[in-house]
């Protein structure tokens, strides 16, 4: 027990739900950057793995970051055949989010402290070390603060610290939709997993508005006069490359960049921090057309290998951040939006951020708005979901008829923002985010008219159906009735007792033979 000091035994599986591990990575004056530990032993990383890791724990050595650096990286894993797969946690979870927010079988998130001081006892003068916490989930708001609890503790106590660690998370409550309370190590966070409202939070818990959606935009804020180009290089999914002096001041870009168009989803891939080391550096930099991706770099030898990118944010510190670009805008930027967001002077970041991200919703919403309306015009009418038919499909997304209702249901309706909206939305068709929403919609549709055609199937008269019917047409029935039962059980109790009724009541109309046979072969 926990009188004799052995450390209490930690719940892995509820762990693993929520990170896959924490790594310690040191300078070793022989290997360069080692991983020095992995936490819990037993989590296999590939070799890949473990060297993309160590290159990403550590800041560029250009980057003269003294005392502490925090931010967060993102790294391709071995694919699932031979990489730890999803738990089943993870695959609920994903049932109810958004595909930007979903835990990612193909990736890892890395949660980095990196401390460097001076230590004239040690061999080159300087004690270098790097915390890592890797999860599958984005919860950059939620491990950001974990990473910041546990490395100095850490580096202070050593690996006791990360048992300790290990344990609080391991009893903490199942990955799962709604507001969770999460204590760890003397403190409590309140969060909202999945896409519903915050519940009533416990006093004492910090509250995290948004796991996914950065706390405040100053990386943008500094960007203002161009935040109406970034948000149409985001929405059409172009590939970015962002040059600054930290990995913190990068990674905390990349997120707010990514997080432009919500609540539509971003679909490309991020790199929040990226090294010349990286396993992808040869994927990402090779000459015939970047892929979709934000970039977030410190190495100045990418300002050559990244120069035939198209689109190139500068934040070195010692200019003023500037955006390199050929791109010409469709919509004109608001003109008083620097106004808007920096009101007077010594306005909190906070309230700046809060003006910010408001403006990005209302022109997201204004863009996305006509795109609902036309999707749910493809819906077909109730009068076409015959019971005795297969289930209806949507109609097929046209683009030009969605274009055509532009003019009298466009954005207008929603913004005075002036421009080519319809050069806009065609630039967004080739994108990723397009397909991604386009996918979620039409899923989300023929989910509702495969209820739809249960409940018609439900409430039919089969009795006065039969008559004159030949045999065959009514055993197809029963087995049809049977098929969508077995199918059945997410929807609604009230359906499938209804069709369940219905096929007591066929079976109980057919002569017995017939009845018999279709029991036993029921039962095979």
């Amino acid at each position: 027990g926990m009188a004799s000091g052995e450390p209490e035994e930690c719940d892995w599986g509820r762990f693993h739900e929520w990170i896959h591990c924490l790594c310690i990575v040191t300078f070793d004056l022989e290997l360069g950057q080692a991983l020095e530990l992995v936490h819990p032993p037993q989590v296999a990383l590939s070799e890949r793995e473990r060297t993309n890791i160590c290159y990403l724990a550590f800041p560029d050595s250009n980057s003269g970051c003294m005392g502490d650096t925090e931010y967060h990286v993102r790294l391709r894993v071995a694919p699932e055949g031979e990489g730890p797969r999803l738990s089943p946690a993870h695959t609920t979870y994903n049932g109810c989010t958004t595909e930007s927010h979903r835990a990612d079988a193909g990736h890892l998130w890395g949660f980095v402290y990196f401390r460097q001081t001076r230590a004239p006892d040690l061999p080159r003068g300087y004690f270098q070390k790097s915390f890592v916490l890797l999860s599958r989930l984005p919860f950059v708001s939620l491990f950001s603060r974990i990473a910041h609890q546990i490395a100095p503790l850490f580096f202070d106590g050593g690996t006791r610290v990360l048992q300790d660690a290990a344990t609080a998370i391991g009893n903490w409550p199942t990955l799962a939709p709604g507001t969770l309370q999460l204590p760890f190590l003397g403190h409590k966070y309140s969060v909202t997993v999945g896409e519903g409202e915050p519940d009533a939070q416990e006093d004492a818990a910090e509250r995290i508005v948004s796991l996914h959606e950065p706390e405040s935009l100053q990386g943008l804020i500094q960007l203002l006069p161009h935040v109406q180009l970034l948000w149409e290089l985001i929405i059409t999914g172009e590939p970015i490359v962002v040059m600054a002096s930290s990995p913190a001041d990068c990674s905390h870009l990349v997120h707010c960049l990514s997080s432009m168009i919500a609540p539509l989803g971003f679909s490309g891939e991020t790199r929040p921090y990226f090294t010349i080391h990286d396993s992808e550096f040869r994927e990402f930099t090779q000459r015939q057309g970047p892929p979709a991706v934000i970039l977030g770099v410190t190495n100045p030898f990418f300002a050559k290998t990244l120069q035939h990118w198209p689109h190139t944010i500068r934040i070195t510190g010692s200019r003023a951040p500037s955006v390199a670009t050929s791109y010409r805008t469709h919509l004109q930027q608001q003109k008083s939006l620097t106004r808007q967001v920096l009101g007077r002077a010594g306005r909190p970041l906070p309230i700046q951020s809060a003006m910010l991200r408001r403006h990005l919703l209302e022109l997201t919403q204004s863009f996305i708005i006509p795109l609902e309306r036309y999707m749910g015009s493809l819906m077909p009418l109730m009068r076409d979901v015959s019971p005795f038919g297969a289930p209806p499909a949507p109609h097929h997304f046209r683009q030009e008829d969605f274009l055509a209702t532009l003019p009298h249901a466009g954005p207008q309706l929603t913004t005075t923002l002036k421009g080519d909206w319809e050069g806009l939305y065609r630039r967004f068709f080739r994108s990723g985010n397009f397909r991604a929403w386009h996918e979620l919609r039409h899923r989300q549709l023929t989910h509702a008219l495969q209820a739809l055609h249960l409940q018609a199937l439900a409430s039919v008269d089969l009795a006065a159906w039969m008559e004159g019917k030949h045999e065959v047409e009514v055993v197809d029935m029963v087995l049809k009735l049977r098929q969508k039962i077995a199918v059945c059980s997410e929807t609604s109790r009230q359906t499938r007792d209804r069709l369940e009724h219905q096929l007591h009541d066929i079976e109980g109309r057919l002569p017995e033979d017939l009845r018999l046979l279709l029991r036993s072969g029921a039962s095979t």
